[in-house]
């Protein structure tokens, strides 16, 4: 019997996808408790920001474990939606980075246990969620604590401890590393986390115990920190995670002391309220000895100031300014390529068109002009017509007039501190990599920098100074690596591979801004190009434990900020920052702050076109002007 031919041609139809999403949304909404919960499903990484929700596009046929990993995902939103209060997390929750990682990590993993304790089906879900993610972040083997990151390792040491469930494969390697020491050190506050884990409050009282007994700085962040706290999460960063067994035998004895002292005062107020009190009391015997009493102490904290001048203890002898080429193999860093090359494309488009657009309003400013009858040069056609008519005329040759646009150098410097681990290194290197290839078309140079340092918590400056006794107010205590990804003369396709190296695992430590920007204008001023950018990216605020656990709280902010204030004051070079999730306008009179690492590629395209539009300021003092 013959098979009708429009049955033969028949294909399977494919998966029913919609009726998937529209079952995922519900749940959501329903778990959640908000009926009015937007959800979406995009080629872009998972968002929650308010009352929108934004999940991977699932494939056209997905795998069983493929749904389990999205209904992961939609689960974890949904009661972080539930059973978190963003406004009381950013109240209490600490400014410093290192400690900022472990309390936004630990209060996922106590919405998701929430879930996970009266739900049988999400425990399962976020399980295979977790484990994919650990899988992603290639942790599995990992084998130094420098590469393993302490928020993660907090936070499913906690999940085990109140849901029961062991951590995932992907992620037991992390969690051995750290679980020893962190139980050793915080075993009661980790039974006090797991007893408070249906009080929001009481819960981040706990941290803040559990962040003092890691030796994390705790200083209690305000209303007015900006902090994306509704985003979905398992925090990428973690900018302090380390070998804190290491440290705690070097810098724990004078924290106490430096932590409480006053930072805000700086010497000369203090010697101002000091002759001001000399002067009032000048008239009474008693009272112009308690004035002298008041001008000696002042003259003390000047001479205390003076003593802690901004240096690094060994000289400087351990730092490396080093090619990004010199870190790694050639196949590793066309591996990393490749793998940033995959992260690209879902943002190619909007980035793209980001850069086109700045391209444009480059080029469009590029007014061309032409210099005719020259003796060399480029052979006027127009004019070839005068050798037919008079054979004795010479030739006619052009040229085109350079213009002071294209005299023009910029420097981007990365911040590669661990806490811009995952996504904002990512988006970063990405922004870098297309803003390169686009002022390169303009005629613009670019030179692509970045800064972190050798080892965690001190490296090799630490040793020397323990094994000096540990002399008083010893500098900075780190080992600076300063790293050129791309150099001002380097044509973008020879070095375009080297952006791949911000992705290696234990790149990315501690970040010492001052010292960073003053090379990277160094290196501007050396260039010959009459006008001279250079743009900050960063996450915070300095942050090394090695060197703040024995000098002033305020050690490397205060340096940061005499480094600022000398270019923006002093310098020919203008200056830009962008903070990601963090104010940096505190510090940089040109700024701009940003919330999502997503927001960059508009920042710096913005920002950049700003400052072309404007054009080379005639005066030193550039940087007086505010940012809109």
């Amino acid at each position: 019997m013959s098979v009708p031919s429009n049955q033969s041609k028949a294909k399977a139809p494919p998966p029913a996808i919609d009726p998937f999403k529209v079952a995922l949304a519900g749940c959501m909404r329903a778990m959640a408790g908000k009926a009015d919960l937007e959800v979406t499903f995009a080629s872009d990484r998972p968002l929650l920001s308010g009352d929108k929700a934004r999940l991977p596009e699932p494939a056209r046929r997905p795998s069983a474990h493929d749904v389990a990993i999205l209904r992961g995902l939609g689960d974890s939103m949904a009661l972080r939606t539930a059973a978190h209060d963003p406004a009381l997390h950013r109240r209490l929750a600490p400014e410093e980075k290192g400690a900022r990682a472990v309390f936004d990590a630990i209060e996922q993993a106590r919405v998701e246990a929430i879930g996970a304790i009266r739900m049988p089906g999400v425990a399962d879900n976020l399980a295979v969620m977790l484990a994919d993610k650990y899988e992603r972040s290639n942790l599995r083997n990992v084998t130094s604590r420098a590469d393993a990151p302490l928020e993660d390792a907090v936070a499913l040491i906690l999940r085990e401890r109140v849901t029961g469930r062991q951590p995932p494969d992907s992620a037991k390697a992390l969690v051995d590393l750290w679980r020893v020491w962190v139980e050793g050190r915080a075993r009661p506050e980790l039974a006090r986390l797991a007893e408070t884990v249906e009080d929001q409050a009481a819960f981040a009282d706990a941290a803040r115990e559990l962040l003092t007994s890691l030796n994390l700085h705790w200083e209690q962040g305000g209303p007015t920190e900006v902090q994306n706290d509704d985003t979905e999460s398992s925090p990428d960063g973690g900018g302090d995670e380390a070998e804190a067994g290491e440290e705690s035998e070097g810098g724990d004895e004078t924290q106490s002391e430096d932590s409480e002292a006053p930072v805000d005062d700086s010497a000369a107020a203090e010697t101002e309220t000091a002759e001001a009190d000399t002067e009032r009391f000048d008239d009474d015997g008693a009272e112009a000895q308690e004035a002298g009493e008041v001008r000696r102490q002042a003259q003390q904290s000047a001479a205390q100031t003076l003593a802690m001048e901004y240096h690094p203890y060994s000289g400087g002898r351990f730092d490396e300014t080093v090619k990004a080429e010199e870190l790694c193999d050639p196949e590793e860093l066309d591996r990393l390529r490749g793998f940033l090359d995959k992260q690209l494309a879902p943002l190619q488009g909007a980035v793209s068109r980001l850069a086109n657009r700045l391209q444009r309003r480059l080029l469009a400013q590029q007014n061309r002009a032409w210099d005719f009858d020259l003796e060399e040069g480029v052979l006027d056609a127009a004019r070839l017509s005068r050798v037919v008519t008079d054979p004795m005329h010479p030739l006619s040759f052009k040229s085109e007039r350079d213009t002071d646009f294209r005299d023009t150098v910029v420097t981007l410097l990365l911040d590669n501190s661990g806490s811009m681990r995952g996504r904002p290194i990512t988006v970063a290197a990405i922004c870098a990599d297309i803003l390169a290839r686009t002022l390169e078309r303009c005629g613009v140079k670019v030179e692509i920098l970045g800064f972190t340092t050798r080892a965690w918590k001190g490296g090799q400056a630490r040793e020397q100074w323990l094994q000096a006794g540990k002399p008083a107010n010893p500098g900075r205590l780190n080992d600076l690596r300063h790293i050129i990804y791309k150099g001002g003369d380097a044509p973008w396709r020879r070095s375009r591979r080297n952006l791949g190296l911000m992705l290696r695992e234990g790149l990315l430590k501690e970040n010492i801004d001052g010292e960073a920007l003053a090379w990277a204008h160094q290196r501007l001023l050396a260039r010959p190009e009459n006008r001279k950018i250079l743009m900050m990216i960063s996450d915070g605020a300095p942050v090394d434990d090695s060197t703040l656990s024995v000098n002033p709280a305020n050690y490397l902010e205060r340096h940061l900020r005499q480094i600022i204030e000398e270019i923006e004051t002093r310098s020919p070079v203008e200056l830009i920052a962008i903070g990601i999730g963090h104010d940096v306008t505190r510090y940089y009179r040109r700024a701009v702050t940003i919330v999502d690492a997503e927001e960059l590629a508009g920042a710096m395209t913005e920002k950049l076109a700003e400052l072309f539009e404007e054009g080379p300021e005639k005066a030193p003092g550039r940087g007086r002007r505010r940012a809109a």
